[in-house]
């Protein structure tokens, strides 16, 4: 179901980018499907999802969703051929029994009670996203998750952690949390915009760094 260890782009908005992703080695490319500047509509994921299956890729590609309903994020999974469902909002953990597919969820560690239960739900197909708390953001801040309680998160349970990561800091952030995947946006933009050569060069560092963790 999922791969031994995980990289993800997210925010993806063109072909030409969830190419460029696949092609240098990522497991998962992320598209928003929620209200926010990354955006994007069911036509252009289905078209992204085609180019990828059409280039022979196997990268899995991951719809983001915020507070929307489970009918809804099932419809869109559909019509787009989604592999994995993100929720990155404020979703109880009762959702997950009405979606089909694996999901990432995402946590901020801000020690809520719908947290904790996203935490007893955690299992081989329900893995955490960790992101950083940030008041009125739900992604794609560019801020640095919690990594001291990531790290001891991820002693229990394998985990995405996101928020802030770039080509320079993510060896850091694997050696230091020892995370089971790892998930970038906006740190391979160049003035909002996904930036070819620092995907590449994320998903290089990326890999090197879990080769030797």
């Amino acid at each position: 179901m999922w791969p031994a260890r995980l990289v993800k782009v997210c925010g993806i908005r063109t072909v030409e980018h969830a190419l460029v992703a696949a092609h240098a080695g990522a497991d998962c490319i992320g598209m928003i499907f929620a209200p926010a500047r990354r955006q994007i509509t069911l036509e252009q994921g289905r078209l992204i999802v085609l180019a990828l299956r059409d280039a022979g890729l196997d990268t899995r590609t991951v719809g983001v969703f915020v507070n929307e309903s489970s009918a809804t994020i099932n419809s869109i999974a559909s019509a787009v051929g989604l592999d994995i469902i993100q929720l990155s909002g404020d979703e109880p953990a009762t959702m997950a029994d009405e979606l089909r597919l694996p999901l990432l969820k995402t946590i901020r560690l801000d020690g809520g009670a719908n947290e904790r239960d996203w935490l007893n739900r955690a299992d081989e197909r329900i893995r955490l996203h960790v992101d950083a708390h940030v008041a009125g953001s739900y992604g794609g801040a560019g801020v640095l998750a919690d990594w001291g309680r990531a790290q001891t998160l991820a002693i229990h349970t394998p985990i995405v952690l996101a928020g802030g990561l770039d080509p320079v800091n993510v060896a850091n952030a694997l050696h230091a949390v020892q995370p089971w995947g790892v998930d970038v946006s906006s740190g391979v933009e160049t003035d909002g915009i996904k930036d070819n050569l620092k995907i590449h060069q994320f998903i290089v560092a990326a890999r090197q760094a879990m080769q030797s963790s």
